[in-house]
C-alpha cells in the first residue's frame, strides 16, 4: 500500500492526472460550444437578408399590379353594362318610333281616351281596403304611427 500512496503522490502521477481532467474539462467545453452552436451561418443570414430584401422591396409593386388589375376588371364590367344599357335604350327608342306604340303607351301612362271613347280607372279593392285600415291611426298615439310607418318601409325593402 505504501507503493500506491507514493505512486499517488509522484509528480508524473499528478501531471497524468491534472492532463487527463484538462483534456476532459476542453472535450466538455467543445461539445456544449457545439451544441449551442446555431446551423445559421453566415453565407444563410446573408442569403436569408437578400431574400428578406426583395420581399420587402417587391412587395409595394406587386400590390399596385394587383390593385390595378382589379380596377380594370372592374371598369370592363362596368363598360360591358354601359353597351347593354345603350343596347336597351336604342330597343327602347325604335319602339317609340312606332305610332302604335306610342299611343298605346300614352293611353296606359297618361289615362288618354280616343274621341267617343269613356275612360274609367279601376281602383285596387286591396288598396281600398288598406285606405281603411288606416283610417283608424288616428285614435292611436302618435310614436305608434311613427313605428308602423318605418315597419312598413323596412317590410319594402
Amino acid at each position: 500500500m505504501a507503493v500506491k500512496d507514493r505512486d499517488r503522490f509522484s509528480t508524473t502521477t499528478r501531471l497524468r492526472l491534472l492532463g487527463e481532467q484538462t483534456a476532459a474539462r476542453v472535450y466538455r467545453s467543445q461539445t456544449r460550444r457545439q451544441a449551442r452552436r446555431s446551423r445559421l451561418t453566415g453565407r444563410a443570414a446573408l442569403l436569408a437578408l437578400v431574400v428578406c430584401t426583395l420581399v420587402v422591396a417587391l412587395a409595394y409593386p406587386i400590390r399596385q399590379y394587383v390593385a390595378q388589375r382589379a380596377e380594370i376588371a372592374d371598369l370592363e364590367r362596368q363598360k360591358r353594362q354601359a353597351s347593354e344599357r345603350v343596347e336597351q335604350l336604342r330597343d327602347q327608342k325604335a319602339r317609340w318610333q312606332d305610332d302604335a306604340y306610342a299611343e298605346q303607351q300614352i293611353r296606359q301612362r297618361l289615362h288618354y281616351v280616343m274621341p267617343g271613347e269613356t275612360g274609367y280607372v279601376v281602383i285596387d279593392p286591396d288598396a281600398a281596403e288598406r285606405a281603411r285600415g288606416e283610417r283608424g291611426a288616428a285614435d292611436r298615439p302618435w310614436y305608434s304611427n311613427v313605428w308602423d310607418g318605418v315597419d312598413r318601409s323596412d317590410a319594402g325593402q
